[in-house]
């Protein structure tokens, strides 16, 4: 077994967890329909993060040649996926109400801890490439923005509708750029 066969394993569980409260929240909402508001923002950070996941699973692979594996290195690696975890679990209600759950209402009760974890992981992002893939940080201009961007409904606990709106678009626009320009970066090799 290798280091990176060995620690993947613990990443992969950390993950797997990620994937499954997303997966149990979207069944509880498909369980309560009747019962639910949803509320676009919302329903696109979630789907949002269950691909955040996968992509952490997938660009994880790059790792697998590192020289170094020492504990502050796994450690390190590790903040991602704890990240994307919580996350996923604050997405949700931890109690669903028997009245109803309105989702725009959970999402603006909720949203300036949902980006505070995003801004994480858009730090984490950077120091990762940084200390670990060797990208330079002017090369780092998407997760520069992206860290700025969560900083302004952080900061400013803006509450208002269009610049959520706008926030969760950019997002969801920016995922999917990154996909069609760094699609030779999705490619697994030996």
């Amino acid at each position: 077994m290798t280091p990176f066969e060995y620690i993947i394993v613990l990443i992969s569980i950390i993950l797997g967890m990620g994937i499954t409260e997303i997966l149990s929240g979207i069944g509880a909402i498909i369980s309560r329909w009747e019962k639910i508001k949803l509320y676009w923002p919302h329903s696109v950070l979630v789907l949002l993060v269950f691909i955040f996941h996968f992509q952490e699973w997938w660009v994880i692979f790059e790792l697998r040649n590192y020289p170094s594996w020492r504990l502050p290195v796994f450690l390190f690696t590790t903040l991602y996926p704890v990240n994307l975890y919580i996350l996923a679990k604050i997405l949700f209600p931890i109690k669903w109400s028997n009245k109803g759950t309105d989702l725009k209402l959970f999402y603006y009760d909720h949203c300036r801890r949902i980006f505070i974890f995003i801004f994480s992981l858009a730090i984490l992002s950077i120091l990762d490439n940084l200390f670990l893939h060797g990208i330079p940080f002017p090369k780092q201009i998407p997760q520069i923005i992206l860290a700025l961007i969560c900083s302004v409904i952080i900061f400013s606990r803006s509450k208002l509708a269009w610049v959520h709106h706008a926030v969760v678009a950019l997002l969801f626009v920016a995922t999917i750029v990154t996909f069609i320009v760094e699609w030779d970066m999705f490619l697994l090799r030996e």
